[in-house]
């Protein structure tokens, strides 16, 4: 035989003989004994250490359920599957949410004007609600006494002696030439100059009651600002310190600044409206001019602009025109940027 042949061979086997050993090596390394199975599986320890794992997880989860229910139960978003079902809590408040939207939703549980206070619900019977917050009522009893000698004239009545009595002595007239009968309490809403929805009151003639309710309520759900709506009689009748109070007001028996003839304010059917942004001015023949109140002069210039100005724009103009007023920033002679005004036929 070729002793090339026989190398070959003999390497060949050499070779087998190498990978053989290795692989068997392997298997040895890799195997274990009957024993070591059985002590590896036995079924005692192999509960024990799930048993000991599942402690744990509960013990996790468990501390997990503690944190949700003290901390994260009521700050934690639902998901859509956790939504409540109708007829729990998650509809009040849509509800709630859609009672933000409606202005109306914003009137005060209890009132602390001085006039609904009064009134109460002694004229309920006789009262015309527009909408809710928006209404106009007779006059009470004790109303009626907080107003008169105030905003209404004393009227003095003879006694048996002959002499008169009333709260305001000489100064009383005898006849004021409307009746209390005539006028009507009124309760708005308005938005203050802070945004907030508050209270107003005033007292007007019957025959502009109605109008007025529909024109602030209109401007109430535009939110036009009022900085303050309160009957006059809170600044004891005196119209100087409304207006320097940027109080709305209405009926005040009183005569025309300047003159002897009661103005349409003592009719309770002229309204003035933010008189401090929207004064009175008068002017002299010698050109001069007085503005009312004096602390509104810095917006007699009506070309310049600034909050709560009335003009021909504004929203407030444009609903007292609307209905049937006429407006004193219109007259030739004066400017009463402030006052609108209606004719009783």
């Amino acid at each position: 035989m070729d002793k090339y042949k026989i190398i070959k061979m003999l390497v060949l086997l050499i070779a087998i003989t190498i990978i053989a050993g290795g692989l068997l090596r392997m298997l040895q390394r890799n195997s274990m004994s009957l024993a070591d199975y059985e002590k590896l599986n036995d079924s005692s320890g192999s509960a024990g250490a799930h048993s000991q794992d599942a402690d744990t997880d509960d013990d996790i989860n468990d501390s997990a359920a503690d944190n949700y229910d003290a901390e994260d139960s009521t700050d934690a978003p639902v998901s859509s599957d956790q939504a409540p079902d109708s007829g729990s809590s998650g509809q009040d408040l849509s509800s709630e949410a859609e009672g933000l939207q409606n202005p109306l939703e914003t009137v005060p549980p209890a009132s602390l004007l001085t006039g609904a206070s009064l009134n109460g619900s002694t004229q309920i019977d006789e009262r015309i609600t527009y909408e809710e917050g928006f209404y106009y009522e007779p006059i009470s009893d004790n109303l009626r006494r907080y107003v008169t000698g105030i905003s209404y004239p004393s009227v003095q009545t003879p006694t048996d002696d002959g002499s008169d009595t009333g709260t305001a002595g000489a100064d009383a007239e005898a006849a004021p030439k409307i009746s209390l009968d005539e006028l009507r309490y009124v309760h708005i809403l308005h938005y203050d100059f802070d945004g907030s929805p508050a209270e107003g009151e005033l007292i007007c003639n019957e025959y502009i009651a109605q109008d007025l309710v529909e024109i602030f309520y209109q401007l109430y759900c535009n939110e036009y600002r009022l900085e303050r709506v309160l009957l006059i009689d809170e600044y004891d009748g005196d119209d100087t310190a409304s207006m320097e109070d940027n109080n709305t007001s209405c009926f005040n028996y009183r005569v025309v600044a300047g003159s002897s003839s009661l103005s349409k304010h003592a009719y309770g059917l002229a309204v003035d409206v933010n008189p401090l942004y929207n004064p009175y001015i008068t002017y002299g023949k010698d050109g001069t001019m007085n503005v009312s109140p004096s602390s509104g002069e810095n917006y007699a210039d009506r070309t310049v602009n600034f909050p709560y100005k009335i003009d021909e724009e504004d929203l407030c103009y444009k609903l007292f025109i609307q209905h049937g007023f006429t407006w004193g920033g219109s007259w030739n002679h004066s400017k009463d940027y402030q006052h609108f005004q209606k004719t009783k036929p």
